[in-house]
Order: structure tokens, then sequence, then C-alpha cells
């Protein structure tokens, strides 16, 4: 008993930590982002393309090289923000387990 009511008072700490990461997180932005060359086997004519899906559609948009590191750091943020969500997700359902098995041994 007094081990699951450790555990779910880590799990509050953790969650906690997890609400503070994810006010950290700024633009996010889904997909990948690749250099392209409109000559591939010169390597010439270079380019970057961001590809993703949202709402079920699959897009693809072009994007100026002056923007690659910032739609790259968007990219990664939606990465951290979906595992944090994960992270999260996986948490609460342990702690409403651990709940819910302590206050029916009370």
């Amino acid at each position: 008993m007094a081990m699951e009511a450790r555990r779910l008072e880590k799990i509050d700490q953790e969650i906690e930590r997890i609400k503070a990461q994810l006010g950290q997180i700024g633009v996010v932005r889904p997909g990948s982002l690749t250099r392209q060359y409109k000559d591939p086997k010169k390597q010439t004519g270079a380019y970057y393309q961001v590809s993703y899906t949202h709402r079920m559609k699959s897009r693809t948009a072009y994007v100026r090289a002056t923007f690659a590191k910032e739609v790259r750091q968007q990219i990664r943020d939606y990465k951290k923000l979906k595992k944090l969500i994960e992270r999260w997700v996986a948490l609460g359902i342990e702690h409403s387990q651990l709940s819910m098995r302590l206050r029916s041994s009370r």
C-alpha cells in the first residue's frame, strides 16, 4: 500500500514536469524536411521540401533555404510534443489503475 501511494506521488510529480516541459515548446509542425535537387545526378538546384500528414491528408510544401533551420526546429518540437503527450497518457493510465486499486483495498 505505502509503495503504491509513493508511486502515485512520483507519477504526479512526473506529470507536473511534463506540463512544465510542454509550456516550453514553441511552434510545432509535423513532417520531415528534405533537401532535393533539380538535377540529382549533378546535385545542382537545391531546394527544401517539407512533407507531412495532417487531418489524414498528405501534403508537400517547398521551404526556402532561409527558413529550413526554423522548420527543422518546429518539426523537432512537434516530435517532442508527441513524445511528452504519449508519456503523460501512459502515466495517467497507471495513475488511474493504482488509485482505483488503493481505494478498493481500503
